[in-house]
């Protein structure tokens, strides 16, 4: 055997071969170091190697024990297969057929192999692949199909290879397409197994966002798609992952807040308070004042870090693969319809986990594309009971389906049910606090839903000794107090105070013609050179005397209206902002603004009375050089007009050249952050939100049992009290802890020895003697238990 495979003494002294077996670690450092001088050792192992391959497929194919039994072969098949792989690159040539041959041995004797052999073999497919003799492409659909196999070690190695290896590829490698259709063509097959292993790859690459966004939007299509695979288990795999991503997303960037919380919060922060705002409520006005004016501040501060808070939520968070689906219509309706299908109206085959996944899906994709599918609502209607299992996610599902696309009268039999079945007297508090929540979660999507005489039945519940119950009706009350006040009772509608509200009539829709806010850069920029124009820019002509005595007495007049106009709307400006102002400092700035108006008004009629008795000692004007003088009073009067009209007009971005910078938007983004402190301290309430920002919101059935009790389990009440024994000393009898006490007498030992009073030993051996001839008077009377013979 030995002179067939071309062995001789020399190169096997050469090779460290000591007795009978070869050292593969040792000769693979030495063909590391010289590739060239090892070239028939190499040739040998092969040869070995392709023998020992040749002799497992024989015994595999014929289905001898001895294979399983003696692991030696095993053993000997896998060294000479890492040994090989280890000193490929050295030897391209030679080696040229290897991998493709290492390849095919674990395509078609995979069963048949024992595991430690299964692993070696993946080992050093991996290493050939990491040395670039493989690409990626030749393993992948190798791995997928090794991972169908119940052997835990090998599936483990193969998944993690294939997700690490797409990981590691460049953002725009072209290889990407093509590896996506070997993982989405193999979900696409009815064998349930290797489905499974192509979704859980899909998922695992969304979730760790290598194939994700717009250029990988086939993946997220694929995951959609799944829902309707023939195998149960797929369709509730890919539910599952469709409804719970925007969880993972949610712990993903807790975790990393949690991490980077003392470097990113900080310049992220854009909390924005008034000094003046800080300064009175510490050190203007009584303590009880002060109190008032600091709780105000802090629900201010409460409120706006709640919608920058929200408002990061919406920017990060709103990414779900639904959003990529190229016919979401068809997707929901089809959907719908396999949820539809079974015996009985309403109610199919599938258990009821299921059903409710498949609700979330479908109401989640209405909600998200705004489509416009009624009979959901019907169907719904079937759920929509106190006693249902999971009745708060399926009313959660019915919220989260709402949008303002949708016509009232399609949902009013569903809203009309919700108040009908959880909103009565003889309703469970819990149920009637998640009937509010879902009625006012609904009446804010769609508004027309509620009427006049509902609403004031609603708001009865704010008197109730439920915080659940009341909660929930006075937040109904202010939800309606921000979009329709006019439905409320009138003590229910709070202090009037800007225009009253209006709802959207259905298809109402605001569409933006500029930048969103870019007003308030306007104001700003309109602010600083009105503030510029009053300090420096002066009038062409204004120091020369002649000129102004030539100007017409017309022209005086329509300046001063002119500057009227601007005062007006000065003032209505400082109205305005008095709105906006905290309600406990409203006094305080009044009274500013009205020592400012009252200085300004002084100025003006100072300059009137001025103008007046100028006007009335008026001198005869000297008239030299007439035609000159009147052209100069034409050219200034111009100039007036001009600088009037400047005034008047709002900058606006199209003069200039329509593009804001990034230090606009910051500037934007730190004016709307003042705007909206002053709006928090100024009231209260809340602001209601877009209707897109609703729809890309996912509602939280947690939030439906806002401020309800739920009964513990004995699991938990145990928990409570093992807790409440942690700090408690091991109970004692009194005697005991008597006896272990070291001291003197204790404060309630004392008092028993102290001398009563008189009044007290009278009285108590008053009632001492009393007793005792009670007793006496008892005993002669009492039944001793004689017997009647005796």
């Amino acid at each position: 055997m030995s002179g067939s495979l071309g062995r001789t003494p020399e190169s096997l002294k050469a090779s460290g071969r000591s007795s009978e077996k070869l050292s593969l670690p040792i000769l693979q450092g030495k063909i590391k170091r010289d590739p060239d001088g090892y070239e028939t050792e190499l040739q040998l192992i092969y040869k070995q190697f392709k023998a020992s391959v040749d002799l497992f497929q024989q015994q595999a194919a014929l289905s001898f024990s001895s294979v399983g039994s003696d692991p030696s072969v095993a053993k000997d098949l896998g060294d000479r297969a890492m040994f090989l792989a280890h000193v490929t690159p050295f030897y391209p040539k030679q080696l040229a057929e290897f991998p493709s041959q290492l390849a095919d041995l674990l395509r078609t004797s995979c069963l048949a192999m024992p595991s430690g052999l299964r692993n070696h073999v993946a080992q050093a497919l991996i290493l050939l692949m990491n040395r670039k003799s493989l690409v990626i492409e030749d393993l992948l659909a190798l791995f997928l199909d090794v991972q169908c196999i119940g052997d835990r070690n090998l599936r483990k190695l193969a998944f993690s290879h294939i997700v690490q290896t797409i990981r590691k590829m460049s953002v725009t490698d072209p290889r990407h397409k093509g590896l996506q259709k070997i993982v989405i063509s193999m979900l696409e097959q009815e064998d349930e197994t290797k489905a499974k292993r192509a979704l859980v790859t899909l998922c695992e690459l969304l979730k760790k966002k290598v194939w994700l966004g717009d250029r990988h939007e086939r993946v997220a299509i694929a995951i959609c798609e799944a829902c309707f695979h023939a195998s149960p288990r797929i369709m509730v795999s890919s539910l599952r992952f469709l409804l719970d991503y925007e969880n993972i997303e949610d712990e993903d960037d807790s975790d990393a807040s949690d991490n980077d919380d003392d470097e990113d919060s900080k310049p992220e922060n854009h909390v924005v308070i008034n000094r003046e705002a800080v300064y009175k409520a510490n050190n203007k006005g009584t303590s009880s004042s002060k109190k008032k004016k600091q709780a105000k501040l802090q629900r201010a501060m409460k409120s706006i870090k709640k919608k920058q808070r929200a408002s990061s939520e919406s920017t990060t968070s709103t990414y779900s693969p639904l959003n990529h689906l190229n016919d979401p219509q068809k997707f929901a309706e089809k959907l719908l319809s396999r949820l539809q299908t079974g015996k009985s109206i309403g109610k199919t085959s599938e258990r009821i986990e299921t059903r409710l996944m498949m609700m979330k899906v479908i109401a989640r994709t209405i909600g998200l594309h705004k489509l416009q599918l009624l009979s959901f609502y019907t169907y719904l209607q079937n759920y929509a009971k106190p006693h249902e299992k999971d009745v708060t996610q399926i009313l959660a599902a019915a919220v989260q389906a709402c949008h303002d696309g949708v016509p009232s009268d399609a949902v009013k039999p569903l809203f009309m049910q919700i108040v009908n079945q959880f909103v009565h007297d003889r309703s469970r508090p819990e149920a009637i606090a998640v009937g509010l929540n879902v009625i006012r979660e609904m009446c804010l999507r769609i508004p027309e839903l509620m009427t006049e005489e509902l609403l004031q039945d609603l708001a009865l519940y704010k008197k109730e000794h439920e915080k659940a119950i009341s909660a929930g009706a006075r937040s109904l009350i202010a939800l309606f107090r921000e979009i329709n006040p006019s439905l409320l009772v009138k003590k229910d509608r709070g202090r009037p105070g800007g225009p009253v509200a209006k709802p959207k009539q259905f298809g109402e829709v605001n569409v933006f013609s500029d930048v969103p806010n870019v007003e308030l850069l306007q104001e700003s920029d309109h602010e600083s050179d009105s503030d510029e124009d009053d300090d420096d820019v002066e009038l062409p002509g204004s120091d020369d005397v002649d000129q102004e005595e030539l100007v017409p007495d017309d022209c005086g007049n329509e300046d001063e209206a002119e500057e009227d106009s601007d005062d007006d709307m000065n003032n209505t400006e400082d109205d305005s902002d008095v709105d906006t102002s905290i309600a406990g400092d409203e006094e305080e700035d009044m009274n500013d603004k009205d020592d400012d108006d009252d200085d300004g008004e002084a100025s003006d009629s100072s300059a009137e009375d001025s103008g007046s008795k100028e006007k009335a000692n008026g001198k005869k004007r000297k008239m030299v050089d007439f035609d000159a003088n009147l052209l100069s009073a034409d050219t200034s009067l111009r100039a007036l007009k001009r600088f009037a009209e400047a005034k008047s007009e709002q900058p606006s971005l199209d003069e200039n050249d329509g593009i804001l910078s990034n230090e606009d938007f910051r500037k934007i983004k730190d004016l709307q952050a003042k705007k909206e402190a002053k709006l928090a301290l100024a009231r209260k309430g809340f602001t209601v939100p877009d209707s897109d920002q609703l729809s890309k919101k996912r509602v939280n059935p947690a939030k439906l049992e806002a401020h309800i009790r739920h009964k513990l389990t004995k699991e938990q009440r145990m928990e409570l009290v093992k807790a409440g024994r942690e700090d408690r000393v091991k109970y004692q009898s009194r005697t005991a802890t008597k006896q272990k006490k070291v001291g003197g007498s204790s404060n309630k030992q004392k008092e028993h020895k102290k001398n009563m009073p008189l009044a007290a030993i009278r009285s108590k051996a008053g009632r001492s003697k009393r007793s005792k001839k009670i007793k006496k008077s008892n005993s002669g009377t009492q039944f001793r238990g004689r017997k009647a013979w005796k």
